[in-house]
């Protein structure tokens, strides 16, 4: 297989092998690569928890069980002033 980098690209992978920590631009690219496949699955497994707790709260509201949103927004409000308070 063969690779097109743009110059950007050849620089960095060249800036790795100076810096010693990688012994080809093979290792570089590999590298690169499993980052990206890990980096993949973290957002398959966030969005997968995101769909699952749509489907929780959209469970809950077709069982009746439902929060108004004003009181909601409301004590989110006052839960985050708590919170800048304790900061400062």
């Amino acid at each position: 297989m063969n690779v097109s980098l743009t110059p950007d690209l050849v620089k960095f992978v060249r800036a790795k092998l100076k810096s010693g920590m990688y012994n080809s631009a093979s290792e570089v690219i590999r590298e690169g690569l499993r980052l990206l496949a890990e980096q993949e699955l973290l957002r398959q497994e966030r969005l997968s928890a995101r769909r699952q707790e749509i489907s929780r709260g959209l469970a809950s509201a077709k069982a009746g069980k439902l929060v108004d949103g004003d009181q909601t927004i409301t004590g989110l409000i006052h839960e985050l002033s708590k919170r800048r308070k304790k900061k400062s």
